[in-house]
């Protein structure tokens, strides 16, 4: 992998982090230029998102920054797509850091592999301190892109999940009796190719889908508001009951199958009808 080709002035080179992911080039760009997730997947680095501008040539964010236990903090972000096209700069230019800039590099390695190569170039560090700031940067990077990872690969897993059957006519899956049901609770269940989770609202039964249908992130293990279900990734919510979304988008979770409870047997039965 080639060097940056633009060395920034009066910075000091900290520390270089390399590393492989097991995703596409594409899935790493589009996690690039997602400055929505920060706060959600990343909230032990960012307490806030919000965006200034953004655009072909990327973004610009005001993020809050975790409560150490003195005054709110924050940072203005801005991330730039450079020539040629395959790295990007994201820059401080306010708060915390401010005038760091950090240079990326990515490469395609095949269909499904990515390489990463970062340089950290930080303002008023003085050479004997270089290696123990870069420390802390390498480690930062580190535990985000772990967490962008386990987001990219699952993103891909369910956008190779095979398209489900057309259906014909009603389709049942049976659960087994409702007590016996009672101590397995949560339940994940696929219906038809669509992933469902199956809980207890009150004393009732509910069921919903576990795809967020923003960017498919799971909605299985989220903390539940009263009736509400919130995706871990970027803090979309929506109504467990009939899938609307709560804050205005224009998103709606899968149809849920119904959930069906033999009144002589107390078997539980959960019917997919096609209409």
């Amino acid at each position: 992998m080639t060097r940056l080709a633009e060395i920034p002035q009066n910075l000091t080179h900290v520390a270089t982090y390399r590393r492989s992911v097991p995703v596409s080039l594409e899935r790493v760009w589009e996690n690039v230029l997602d400055w929505e997730h920060l706060p959600w997947l990343h909230d032990g680095s960012f307490s806030a998102a919000t965006l200034r501008e953004a655009g072909d040539w990327g973004w610009r964010a005001r993020l809050g920054l975790p409560d150490r236990g003195g005054p709110a903090r924050s940072i203005e972000l801005e991330l730039l797509i450079a020539e040629p096209g395959d790295r990007y700069v994201s820059r401080t230019t306010e708060g915390t850091g401010a005038g760091s800039e950090i240079w990326t590099i990515l490469e395609a390695r095949g269909a499904s592999e990515t390489a990463v190569h970062v340089e950290f170039w930080i303002p008023g560090v003085p050479a004997e301190s270089a290696d123990a700031v870069g420390e802390l940067f390498t480690t930062l990077y580190t535990r985000l892109w772990d967490e962008d990872e386990g987001m990219m690969r699952h993103r891909q897993g369910e956008l190779d999940r095979p398209a489900p059957p057309a259906l014909e006519k009603r389709r049942g899956l049976e659960l087994g009796k409702l007590e016996l049901l009672r101590d397995r609770l949560p339940l994940d269940v696929e219906v038809d190719g669509l992933p469902f989770r199956l809980t207890l609202r009150g004393e009732d039964l509910a069921i919903h889908s576990t795809r967020c249908p923003h960017r498919l992130g799971p909605l299985e293990d989220v903390p539940h508001e009263p009736g509400i279900v919130r995706c871990p990734w970027h803090g979309y919510r929506f109504d467990a009951q009939s899938g609307a979304n709560c804050d205005g988008r224009r998103l709606r979770l899968e149809p849920a199958p119904e959930i069906r409870i033999d009144p002589c047997s107390s078997h539980v039965q959960l019917i997919w009808n096609s209409g």
